[in-house]
């Protein structure tokens, strides 16, 4: 073989350990891991390198280095006679060469692989696991050399090691990977089924922020501090809650809240039996309100906005809802009004989602950040609050309310013009 030939084929190396341990790093680890219940060869094979994750990286890096060195010295040689001839002086000739050199091995050798091999990763590692697996065992003896070499340095300088170095674990961006691909390949989101839903939910969880799932100040349940008796046996019977919230002066200073069982036992004395409930920010964490709920064995907590007036509540239930979708529980009102009575004509819930309007009626009401509901889509754009049997007309859309009660828009009957 030619010098040329030998210089291409250790570039040839390069870019093949180079590609390798790209592929190696951006592939899907869960799908070889649902693929291990094939029981191929194949499979076998590439279970070894994520067994052995730190070795098999060893030895493409070494390969790879191995690779360089010897094109660096072929293309050196090969370059050094045609530049003598020319007469140029050896200090520039030199530079020349390494210059010519570095510039192939960056382009072809580097820069080329990540874009290549990065494509379809997976894809590049069942491919070549055979030839892999004889690199893997030829330069083994001296990668894990160089594997043991660097855990000592790590002991020596008493730095921890990595726990990706220690463990064969996954990670949320591999879990997210796998859910990504599985959303690309379904042309509809309804397709998937419930398990995929919730674990998607689940991902997303840690970005989930209180204002995204309290129940607003308008929905709250609230008596005031030493109210009769009878009242608040009244409001638990009126409203099926188990809890009832309590303020002092103004709904924006809540003490506590007292639960049925307690004031049954001693409705004389009831005031005393006001439990403590936590006050959180709506910027705060969901997931971490959570920890909270777990760790102080509570269940119900006060949101507040940023000028610390009272914006809602949030339920361990509500947070919940996050992850498994809707759970019926006592704060929650089971059945929304949604029916079609006419020709372009609905009688419908104020609180029904518009998303969910649309769904079921296609009616093509604006979504928008600042409302959820009917009844905020008609505030937002009415900026007051109606009053019973009062026409609003927004856009193509003409409501009439049906029924308003303690300031809430409970029913309206919409027309679409």
């Amino acid at each position: 073989m030619s010098s040329i030939g030998y210089i291409l084929l250790s570039l040839l190396g390069v870019v093949f350990f180079s590609g390798m341990e790209t592929a190696y790093l951006s592939a899907n680890r869960l799908r070889f891991e649902l693929a291990k219940k094939d029981k191929s060869l194949n499979s076998s094979i590439i279970s070894i390198f994520y067994n052995n994750s730190q070795q098999f990286v060893a030895t493409m890096s070494l390969g790879k280095y191995i690779s360089i060195v010897v094109y660096g010295m072929l293309i050196m040689s090969f370059m050094s006679e045609p530049f003598s001839a020319m007469g140029i002086g050896i200090g520039f000739s030199l530079l020349l060469q390494i210059v010519i050199a570095a510039t192939i091995l960056i382009i072809v050798g580097e820069f080329l692989p990540k874009i290549i091999f990065r494509l379809n990763p997976n894809l590049w590692i069942r491919a070549f696991s055979w030839l892999l697996l004889i690199f893997y065992i030829v330069l083994y003896p001296v990668s894990w050399i160089t594997s043991w070499l660097s855990l000592r340095a790590f002991k020596v300088l008493r730095t921890d090691i990595p726990k990706s170095v220690e463990e064969n674990i996954f990670s949320k961006i591999d879990l997210n990977y796998l859910l990504l691909e599985s959303l690309d390949s379904k042309d509809d989101i309804k397709e998937l089924n419930n398990e995929v839903k919730i674990f998607k939910k689940a991902l997303d969880f840690s970005t989930v922020k209180l204002r995204d799932c309290y129940i607003p100040r308008t929905e709250m349940v609230a008596l005031e501090y030493g109210v009769d008796v009878n009242a608040l046996k009244q409001t638990f019977i009126e409203t099926g809650l188990s809890k009832i919230l309590i303020y002092k002066d103004n709904i924006d200073n809540i003490v506590g809240y007292i639960h049925s069982s307690e004031m049954f036992k001693d409705q004389k004395n009831w005031v005393r039996h006001i439990k403590p409930i936590p006050i959180v920010p709506e910027n705060m964490a969901a997931q971490k309100l959570m920890k909270t709920f777990m760790t102080q064995k509570k269940s119900i907590a006060v949101v507040v906005d940023e000028f610390g007036g009272t914006a809602g509540i949030v339920t361990l239930e509500d947070i919940v809802e996050q992850i498994f979708g809707e759970i019926e529980d006592e704060h929650d009102v089971r059945d929304y009004m949604a029916e079609q009575i006419g020709e372009n004509e609905y009688l419908l819930s104020g609180k029904l989602e518009v998303e969910e309007a649309n769904r079921l009626f296609n009616l093509n009401i604006p979504m928008s950040e600042a409302y959820t509901t009917i009844a905020g889509f008609i505030l937002q754009a009415h900026q007051r609050f109606p009053k019973l049997n009062e026409i609003i007309r927004i856009e193509h859309f003409t409501f009439k309310t049906v029924k308003v009660t303690n300031n809430r828009i409970e029913l309206v009957k919409m027309q679409v013009n």
